[in-house]
């Protein structure tokens, strides 16, 4: 992998379930993609709008958790995925600690 800077932060959208049950465990082990493909999935903010379109079009409720990736060190990694562009992904749990901030997700995230 090149040398190129990588944003502080991305972000890992949670349906509600999935954010009541990571709060009450204090640990997220990942939704049923996630542990699927053996990483936590997530976006940048430049993608988090494309990945609302693609996996979560007419879905409420969701909640978007930013992510402190440094917190994460070595589990992070970033990775070719839709459109060939890198996106990071988590090789282990996300734990509460790593959130700096929530928000409900509306028809666009910006």
């Amino acid at each position: 992998m090149n040398d190129t800077a990588h944003p502080a932060t991305a972000y890992k959208i949670l349906t509600a379930d999935q954010w009541a049950q990571f709060q009450a465990d204090g640990v997220f082990h990942g939704a049923p993609v996630d542990l699927a493909d053996g990483y936590i999935h997530l976006s940048a903010a430049e993608q988090v709008q494309g990945t609302l379109d693609k996996h979560f079009a007419g879905q409420s409720g969701l909640v978007i958790a930013e992510i402190d990736l440094a917190l994460l060190g070595d589990t992070v990694k970033w990775e070719v995925s839709r459109g060939g562009a890198l996106f990071p992904h988590i090789y282990g749990p996300l734990p509460m600690a790593a959130v700096l901030r929530v928000t409900d997700s509306t028809p666009s995230f910006r």
